[in-house]
This record gives C-alpha cells, structure tokens and sequence, in this order.
C-alpha cells in the first residue's frame, strides 16, 4: 500500500516536473518565434522608411527642378516685358514727334489759307474794279456782254455745231434702228403666218356649162331669187365652168357660194329650194363662224371667254380690211405682240390678248356706228374684259395716248402685219389722197421752196430755200415736219423726212 503511494507521488512529481519542463520549453520557443517576427518586422519598417526617405529625396529633387523651371520662365517673360516696354517708349516718342510735325504744318497750313483768303478776297475786288472800268469803257452791263459773247461764239460754231448735232442724231438714230430692226426680224421670222389679199369677188366652179341655164332659170327667177335673198351679185358669163358671186360683204358672198353648191349638188333649182339652201347657208355660216373664233382663242391661248364675245371674234374671219383678212390679222398681230413682250420684258398674255381683239370692232362696224375703236373698246368693257387690255387695244390707231408698254407693242405689232407687201390693197383714190396730203403738210412751213413724195409715200423730199434756212435750220425743220406728219396724218410703217438745202452760184462769162 505504502509502495502505492510512494509510487503515485512519485508519478505525480514527475508529472509536475514534466509539465513544468513542458511549459518552460513552450516559453522558449515562443519567445523564439516572437523574435522572428518583430525581425521581420523590423526590416519591413526599415525598408519602408528607407523607400519613404528616398521618395522625400526625389520629391524634393523634382520640386526644385520645378522652381529652377518656374524662375527660367520668370525671366524669360521680365526679358520680353522689359523689352515690349522698351520698344512700345521708342513708339511713343516716335508718335509724339510726329504730332508735333502735324501740329507744326496744320499751323503752316491755315496760315497758308488765310493767305490765300486774303489774296483771292484782293482778286476778286480787282476784278470787281476791273469789270466796272471795263463796262464804263464799253457801255456794256456783264449780262449784256455775256450775250453778245455767247452770240458771237454761236454764230461761229453755228456750223460746227449742226454737224455734230447731225453725226450724233445720226449714230443715234442707226443703233436704235439697228436694236429695233433686230427685234422686229427675230420677231418676224418667229411667226410668218398668211397675209393673202382678199377681192370682193368669189368663184364657184360648176360641173358643166349647161347647169348655167338652169341657174338662170326661166325669164332669170333663179338667179333673181338668190340675188335676193343673199344681196350679191351672180355673174353668168361666158367663162367656162365657173360662176362669178360679186359682193362688198365677205359674209354675203360666204353664204351665197354655200347655197349654191348645196343647189348644184342636190340638182334641184328653184325659188323653194333656194330658200331652203339659203336658210342651211346661213346656220353653216353662224358654225363658222364659232368654230371661226374658237380656234383663233385657242391658237393664241386665250381661254375663259364669254361665247358671245368669240362669236363676235370669229364673224371676222369674213370681214377684210384693204383686202386683208382681219380675223389672220388679228392672229398675226396677237403672235407679234406675244413675240414683242417677251423680248422687251412686257406682260406677254395682256399683250397676246389685245392683239387678238385689237380689231373686234370690225365685226360689227357695218352695224353699228361709229369707228371699230370705239366699238371695240363698248364690246370690251360690255364683256367685262381688264383694263389694262382695254388701254393697250385703245391706242393702237393713236386715237388715245399711249399709257403702258403694251399699247406701244399692240400698234407696233399692227403696223407690221399691215405694212407686210402685199398684205393690204389701197385704193387708187385713197393712194392719192395720202399723198397730196403729206406734200401739203411739208409745204405749210415757212422756207419750204418745194415737195415731192416718193417711194409710194415712204419718203417726203423737201427742198429749202437757202437764203432763209441754214443747215441748222434744215435739221429742226426736218423734226417738225415729221412730228407734224405724225400728228395729223394716218399711214402704215414709217415716212422719211429728208430736208435738202442747196446753194448755187451761177455767174457768165461774156
């Protein structure tokens, strides 16, 4: 038993020993460790703060790298301020020396013109002196000296100045003749439509000689019928296989010739069946006549017309002025006008329109009295036409004044399709009467020795008698006569007025 215990403490005491050997150890090696770690970290913070010093040190470098480069640049911007400044002094003397010189020579200056002032003050006061002893000596006031003066010199220039008054007349006159004449030929050749003379006298051919008779009829019935009822004349002559219809009336003989053909092709001929045919001629005629003024408004390209109005337009496809068709006038006279606007920048409908209407009083002239101006212009304004159509259609004859571009162009246009050669057929009497009339105009004036009108009344020939006319003279009587002719006389185109003066001397020797 007592082994027992011996044994157990003895247990328990190396026990103990050992756990305190244990212990010890333990410490020891901790201790150990522990020293490693605070080495380790000890050269952590050595390394740290070695890297930290050398970050201090390059900071440091690069900061007074920085300031050398700041004070580089400081000095660099004080060197050019200094020398801005310098350069900017230089300037300032050099603007205040040139003030000073401009001071110096403004002073020059107004004392050179008070000197002037004064001197042109002492002119003017010698010339006033002057002029006083000069119109004392002369008898003579300035004004009546300058008009003696200036009669003198226009007696000695008179014929120098008519010859430049007449070279530059002349130059004048031959570019606007060569403008207008471009204009016009261009114009022309853009429309050439017909301008066939009509005669008062219709043909109609017939399928034989023996139908005459029967035209004629029985102690002359027939032919006596349809004079009648159509109011023209039917000639049966001899000329073979044609029957002549005679009549002032294009619309007469329209309707004549329509019956006619309607009675030979049905072959029956008596006063019943004229009646009838004369009847049909004159609703064929009316047809015509609107299928007549429709294509002339749709040729032109006028469109919106009241049908009335295009009715009266195409009654004159059988109406004739001197000869000339007036519905292919008023076409031509349309396109012309169209053609004139466009070229001289004018309002090319309202002057396509006017030219188509210009004549519309023609178609019912017959009718109505008055001339086919003034009828045109009440068939306008009935129809309620603009205006500016009505003033270009009033003027076309110079009845009223000219009051826009298009007026001008309308007669413009008129002219041409007038004057073409042998668009109009002037009678005899009228021929002369226009004639006799321009030598008399030329002949009113004072001066004037003698007259002749030749190339068919295109040019007047006026001889002066030179001890009263002079060259000047001769020129403003040549613009007086014209301007006269203009104003009193009516003639297609243009009339040259050519003025001559001639001086002879004649001696003999004996």
């Amino acid at each position: 038993m007592e082994v027992s215990v011996t044994m157990l403490l003895g247990a328990l005491v190396v026990l103990a020993a050992g756990a305190f050997s244990g212990y010890f150890v333990r410490q020891s090696i901790a201790k150990k460790q522990l020293d490693t770690a605070e080495g380790k970290a000890e050269k952590v913070v050595a390394e740290a703060e070695k890297k930290a010093q050398e970050a201090i040190l390059d900071a440091k470098n690069k900061a007074v790298e920085i300031l050398e480069e700041a004070k580089r640049k400081e000095k660099t911007r004080e060197d050019q301020i200094l020398r801005l400044e310098q350069r900017l002094e230089k300037r300032e003397e050099l603007v205040d020396k040139k003030l000073d010189e401009l001071e110096r020579g403004k002073k020059i200056l107004e004392q050179r013109a008070e000197e002037v002032r004064k001197i042109k003050q002492e002119t003017e006061e010698v010339r006033k002196r002057e002029l006083e002893r000069l119109e004392k000596i002369a008898g003579l006031s300035k004004e009546q000296a300058k008009t003696i003066l200036l009669q003198l010199t226009e007696e000695e220039s008179r014929d120098s100045i008519a010859g430049k008054m007449a070279k530059l007349e002349k130059e004048g006159m031959q570019d606007l003749e060569k403008k207008a004449k471009n204009i016009m030929t261009s114009v022309i050749q853009k429309y050439a439509g017909s301008h066939a003379s009509e005669v008062v006298t219709t043909t109609v051919a017939i399928p034989s000689d023996e139908v005459k008779g029967r035209i004629i009829g029985r102690e002359g019935r027939n032919i006596k019928a349809l004079e009648k009822m159509t109011g023209v004349e039917i000639i049966v002559d001899d000329t073979p296989e044609a029957v002549v219809i005679s009549g002032f009336d294009p619309v007469r003989r329209e309707v004549a010739r329509i019956a006619l053909e309607k009675l030979l092709g049905d072959g029956r001929i008596h006063p019943t069946k004229i009646e009838e045919a004369v009847e049909f001629a004159k609703k064929e005629i009316n047809n015509k006549i609107k299928e007549a003024g429709e294509a002339a408004s749709y040729d032109v390209g006028v469109a919106g017309v009241d049908p009335k109005l295009i009715h009266v337009l195409g009654r004159l496809r059988y109406r004739t002025s001197f000869g000339q068709n007036a519905l292919l006038h008023s076409l031509e006279v349309a396109h012309l006008s169209g053609a004139l606007a466009a070229e001289l920048g004018a309002d090319v409908a309202v002057a396509k329109k006017a030219g188509l209407y210009h004549d519309i009083g023609k178609a019912v002239d017959h009718d109505i009295q008055g001339t086919h101006v003034e009828i045109g212009l009440k068939i306008l304004n009935k129809f309620n036409m603009p205006k500016e159509v009505i003033d270009a259609v009033k003027s076309h004859h110079e009845d009223y004044p000219f009051e826009t571009q298009e007026s001008l162009i309308v007669a413009a246009a008129d002219a041409i399709s007038a004057s073409r050669p042998g668009a109009r057929k002037d009678s005899l009497e009228s021929y002369l009467k226009r004639l006799e009339e321009l030598e008399s105009v030329a002949t009113s004036f004072p001066g004037v020795e003698k007259t002749y009108a030749i190339q068919a009344g295109r040019e007047i020939r006026v001889f002066v008698k030179p001890e009263e006319i002079d060259d000047l003279g001769a020129m403003k009587l040549a613009r007086e006569i014209a301007d006269k002719i203009e104003s009193e006389l009516k003639y297609p185109g243009e009339i040259k007025v050519n003025v001559l003066r001639e001086t002879r001397s004649v001696e003999f020797a004996r």
